[in-house]
């Protein structure tokens, strides 16, 4: 049986989509910070919170990023759009992100990053914002544009803003399809 806010945090889930169609407004620096917020509360492998939020509203920044970060052949016209881009970066030296890659294969700082990101886009999604993950881009070219400090990894972008469009839901595949119980994974 489903509590109220465990039925309005699964109804918020479902209506999560991403967007690639923005309203040519601005975003307020207080819906924003509510966003960092949620995501800086997020868990971080031994809690050591590397994650970084870059805010690029300034028009001239965009537009270098969308002319020299992007990749040919992948316009993103939405970012372009977008009233906000974020750079989400993990700080690169600590420990645990930069030892445990050798120790277990695994890059918890991708991790890190990630849950903070979808907690960012949640409360974004609670505020009547939209986003899209943009995970196609020039690392280097962004960084050298935003000036990122080299102790800083960035892992990926985001357009935040108001959709212009009502959502496009894509379908997902059903629970049977991606839950198996113990040992039947087939």
């Amino acid at each position: 049986m489903l509590d109220n806010s465990t039925k309005n945090f699964i109804d918020l889930v479902r209506t999560r989509t991403s967007c690639r169609s923005y309203l040519e407004k601005d975003v307020p620096d207080e819906a924003i910070e509510q966003c960092v917020e949620a995501a800086r509360l997020a868990p971080s492998a031994c809690n050591k919170q590397p994650c970084r939020f870059i805010i690029v509203k300034d028009a001239e920044l965009r537009k270098r990023i969308c002319a020299e970060a992007l990749l040919p052949g992948l316009p993103m016209p939405w970012l372009r759009q977008a009233p906000v881009i974020v750079a989400l970066c993990a700080e690169k030296s600590v420990i645990t992100h930069t030892i445990a890659p050798f120790i277990s294969g695994i890059q918890y700082q991708l991790i890190d990053v990630g849950i903070a990101g979808e907690h960012f886009v949640l409360q974004a999604q609670e505020l009547g914002l939209g986003t899209c993950w943009i995970g196609w881009f020039k690392a280097g070219k962004a960084r050298k544009i935003l000036t990122i400090p080299g102790s800083f990894q960035i892992i990926s972008l985001m357009s935040l803003g108001y959709p212009a469009e009502e959502p496009h839901f894509s379908e997902r595949l059903p629970l049977e399809k991606i839950m198996f119980r113990d040992n039947q994974m087939k």
